[in-house]
C-alpha cells in the first residue's frame, strides 16, 4: 500500500508514529503538507498537484487536518476521494466533527446520550436557555475550541449571563450545556478505529481545574470500557461519518454522554497511557480497506433511474407488524432491507426471518415510487418524508424532499 499522511507538522508524535507503523508493515508512506496542494478541476479528470508537480498515485490517504485549515484541508481530502483514493476519514466527517454545534445537532437525531445543550443569539434567550439545561452551574463552550480551550464553568446564573454576554460581544458563538455534576473533572477518551474501540483511557483533572484534558495537566489511566460505552463511542463516530476518531464521553448517572468526537485525535497521551500500538491498528485498518474498499453508493445510485435508498418506519398498527421480512413481500416489490434499526440497536443485513416490531426503522434500497407509498400517512402530515442517499461516509446523510406538501390553512392565510 502507498499511503499519504496529510499533516503540517512532520515531527509531531502522532505523525511520526503513524509513519513508523506503516514502514514497519512494509508499506510506502509519505507525509505531505496539506497546504502545499493545488486542486485541479477538469471534466472527468479530478487531479491534485503537490509543490507544483502532478501528484503520483496513492492507495490511501490519512488526514490529520488542523482546525486552522479546515476549509482547505477538507477540500483536499474531498479531491482525493474524487480520484478514487481511499480516505481514512471523509471531508464530510471532518467537517461534521469540527463544529461542536453541528456535531451535537447530528447526534441529537439519534438515540445516543449527549448533555442537554442550547444555542442562542438573542440576549433575551440566555436566561431561559440556562433554565432549560437545568440551571447553574453550566458549561459554556466556544463552537470551535480544542484541547479544553474555550470551555468555561459558570457556577451561578449571573456569572453565566456575564460570560455569555462578553463572548457574544466579541462575535463568539457559544453553546450552553448542562453540567454533568457526577463526572466533574473526569471523562473517558475512546479511540475508535473502524467498528471497534482499540483503546480507552480515563482523564482526571487536577486541583481546582474541571477540564480533564491532558494539555490542561489532567492525569490518565487505562480503562476497560463497559460494552455500552464502547458501543456508544463507535456509534457516535459512525453517525459523524468518521472511521478513525477520538470520542470523549462523560460517565453520567444515566449512562454515557458524548461531549465531543475528534477527527484528528492525538496518539501520544493514549499510547503512553495504555501501552498499545494504536498507530499500528490504524494502519492495519486502512490497509484492509484498500484491499476491500467500501463503495460510495451516492454516485452509483445516480445512474439507477427510479431507484434509491429510503427509511421506512414500522409504527403501531402497521400491516407489517408480526411478519418476518420474508413474509412482508418487500423483496417481491423490489425493495431490499439493508439495515434494521431497533431502538439503539443496529442490525445490518437482517435475516429474512427477523420479525418486525413497533418502532422499527428500515433502511431500504429499491424503487422510490413504491417506497414512498410505505411511509405512514401520519408521518407525512406531521413531518416531511425524505428519500435518503447514502453518505460520503458512514454516518451522515443527505436528504431530498420526497414530495411537495400542501400548505396548512395557517400558512395559506398568511
Amino acid at each position: 500500500m502507498k499511503l499519504a499522511i496529510l499533516s503540517r507538522n512532520l515531527h509531531c508524535y502522532s505523525t511520526q508514529r503513524l509513519k513508523e507503523a506503516a514502514l514497519e508493515r512494509g508499506h510506502k508512506v509519505k507525509v505531505l503538507n496539506t497546504v502545499k496542494f493545488a486542486i485541479d478541476l477538469r471534466p472527468g479528470e479530478p487531479d491534485l498537484y503537490f509543490r507544483q508537480k502532478q501528484l503520483s498515485h496513492y492507495d490511501a490517504v490519512l488526514p490529520r487536518i488542523g482546525a486552522s485549515i479546515s476549509h482547505f484541508g477538507t477540500a483536499v481530502v474531498r479531491q482525493f476521494a474524487q480520484m478514487d483514493v481511499f480516505c481514512a476519514n471523509s471531508s464530510a466527517g471532518i467537517t461534521n466533527s469540527r463544529d461542536k454545534l453541528r456535531s451535537l445537532q447530528i447526534l441529537s437525531r439519534h438515540e445516543i446520550g449527549i448533555p442537554q445543550t442550547t444555542f442562542v443569539r438573542d440576549k433575551k434567550d440566555v436566561l431561559p436557555a440556562i433554565a432549560r439545561v437545568g440551571g447553574a452551574p453550566v458549561i459554556i463552550k466556544l463552537l470551535e475550541g480544542t484541547q479544553g480551550i474555550g470551555v468555561l464553568l459558570a457556577e451561578t446564573v449571573k456569572s453565566a449571563e456575564a460570560i455569555i454576554e462578553l463572548l457574544q460581544s466579541q462575535k463568539q458563538n457559544v453553546l450552553i450545556q448542562k453540567f454533568v455534576a457526577e463526572s466533574k473533572g473526569r471523562d473517558v477518551r475512546a479511540f475508535v478505529v473502524g467498528d471497534r474501540v482499540v483503546a480507552a483511557m480515563r482523564r482526571v483533572a487536577q486541583g481546582q481545574e474541571f477540564r480533564s484534558n491532558v494539555h490542561r495537566g489532567g492525569l490518565t489511566e487505562q480503562v476497560e470500557l463497559d460494552p455500552l460505552y464502547a458501543e456508544t463511542a463507535v456509534r457516535a463516530a459512525q453517525i459523524m461519518g468518521l472511521r478513525i476518531a477520538g470520542v470523549d464521553l462523560l460517565e453520567g448517572k444515566d449512562g454515557p454522554q458524548i461531549v465531543e468526537v475528534n477527527s484528528s485525535p492525538g496518539l501520544e497521551g493514549i499510547e503512553r497511557c495504555t501501552q498499545l500500538d494504536i498507530a499500528g491498528a490504524i494502519i492495519d485498518y486502512i490497509a484492509a480497506q484498500v484491499d476491500f474498499p467500501e463503495i460510495d453508493l451516492r454516485q452509483r445510485l445516480t445512474v439507477s433511474q427510479g431507484y434509491g435508498v429510503a427509511e421506512i418506519h414500522i409504527p403501531e398498527g402497521s400491516a407489517y407488524l408480526g411478519k418476518t421480512i420474508a413474509e412482508s413481500g418487500l423483496r417481491q416489490k423490489d425493495i431490499n432491507v439493508l439495515t434494521l434499526y431497533r431502538g439503539s440497536t443496529v442490525i445490518p443485513n437482517p435475516n429474512e426471518q427477523r420479525v418486525f416490531e413497533p418502532g422499527d426503522r428500515l433502511l431500504c434500497f429499491g424503487k422510490l415510487d413504491l417506497m414512498r407509498h410505505l411511509i405512514p400517512a401520519k408521518t407525512k402530515r406531521r413531518k416531511r418524508a425524505v428519500i435518503r442517499t447514502l453518505p460520503d461516509s458512514l454516518g451522515t446523510v443527505d436528504t431530498i424532499d420526497s414530495h411537495h406538501h400542501k400548505q396548512s390553512k395557517t400558512d395559506s392565510s398568511e
